[in-house]
């Protein structure tokens, strides 16, 4: 037999798989879009009108400053590498664009193998600034969801918001702060450690991130987390601008419950671009800061379809005309079939 015709069924198996990975996703969305908008008649959709139309400025300035902060965010974390802050931003422009698009987090893991050799840097060291992207984002977004509970808040998700808050705090000042003096404790934990295999893939993580911090220094990784902090707060504005465009009723603290409740709903498996886990999580949590679900729902459905089409919208143009530009490169399928089918 050749190795062309042993090939094929091989690539349809692993084609059958991802399927198989991505069907599940999509059936939750399904579910959770159903039991959001399952309450509201359709008039309640076309009852939402744009109330403050001078706030589409907001949305569109805040929207704009975020993803620009984020592009300059990844090239400080990417400056040992000696990428440039155009490159960068097209990297990652692309890789959110194809996360909201593509399942099994590929944008992420294009950042880290696709776009290695643009950005003049190993995998290794692309992974180890997107796992502390990750944990910085995280680390804010927890803070503002404690900081942001509603008074109707169960004594219980009051007790495990700031028990998160307490150990992202712990854990982020202590990786910052004392990266180098954890690196040997740690190296010779894992080494007694080495034959679990959980631990194992642990230890790549967190020596990645480890060695990350000790590349940007202690003053570059809180100015990041600075940046950080600012990135998520233009993030709320998006949501604030959109609250006040179309009247929606609200305590002052809701649109930036939203945006935490909103970016935290991506840690629940679903289809690409979080569709169905966002919308909910953003209704139940307005419900618990006076909106009603008649305008709740709609405010979610409306910024979440916004953010979808901009990100990717934008991505995608950038992909496209750099694409025109260096028609070299080999088709994008192409090289998705070559990504592994998860971080390393």
């Amino acid at each position: 037999m050749s190795d062309a015709s042993s090939v094929a069924p091989v690539a349809q198996t692993g084609k059958g798989r991802n399927l198989l990975k991505t069907l599940p996703g999509l059936l939750i969305s399904a579910g959770f879009l159903w039991y959001t908008f399952s309450k509201i008649s359709f008039s309640d959709l076309r009852a939402v009108r744009m109330v403050r139309p001078g706030w589409i400025a907001g949305v569109l300035a805040f929207t704009l400053a975020s993803y620009s902060l984020r592009c300059v965010r990844w090239t400080r974390m990417m400056r040992s590498t000696g990428a440039k802050f155009g490159v960068c931003a097209r990297v990652l422009m692309t890789s959110l664009a194809a996360n909201n698009i593509l399942p099994l987090r590929i944008g992420d893991i294009m950042r880290v193998f696709t776009y290695a050799g643009d950005l003049g840097a190993s995998p290794s060291v692309i992974l180890s600034t997107v796992i502390l992207e990750k944990l910085l984002d995280i680390f804010v977004l927890v803070l503002l969801f404690t900081l942001t509970m509603g008074s109707s808040a169960s004594a219980h998700s009051k007790t495990l918001a700031e028990t998160l808050l307490v150990v992202s705090t712990i854990g982020l000042l202590t990786l910052v702060l004392g990266a180098r003096a954890l690196k040997s404790p740690l190296d010779r934990f894992f080494t007694t450690h080495s034959a679990n295999k959980k631990i194992a893939k642990l230890e790549h993580f967190v020596m990645l991130a480890i060695d990350c911090l000790l590349e940007i220094g202690i003053v570059g990784s809180l100015l990041l987390l600075l940046q950080s902090a600012i990135i998520w707060i233009c993030e709320g504005m998006i949501f604030f601008s959109s609250a006040k465009l179309i009247g929606l009723v609200t305590d002052a603290t809701g649109p930036w419950a939203a945006v935490s409740v909103a970016n935290l709903s991506y840690l629940i498996p679903s289809s690409p671009g979080a569709i169905g886990t966002l919308d909910l999580a953003v209704t139940a949590d307005l419900a618990m800061h006076g909106s009603a679900a008649a305008q709740a729902a709609p405010f979610a459905l409306l910024v979440h379809a916004w953010l979808l089409i901009s990100v990717t919208g934008a991505g995608g143009l950038i992909f496209l005309i750099h694409r025109a530009k260096r028609p070299e490169h080999r088709p994008l399928l192409k090289e998705i079939e070559t990504l592994p089918a998860e971080m390393p």
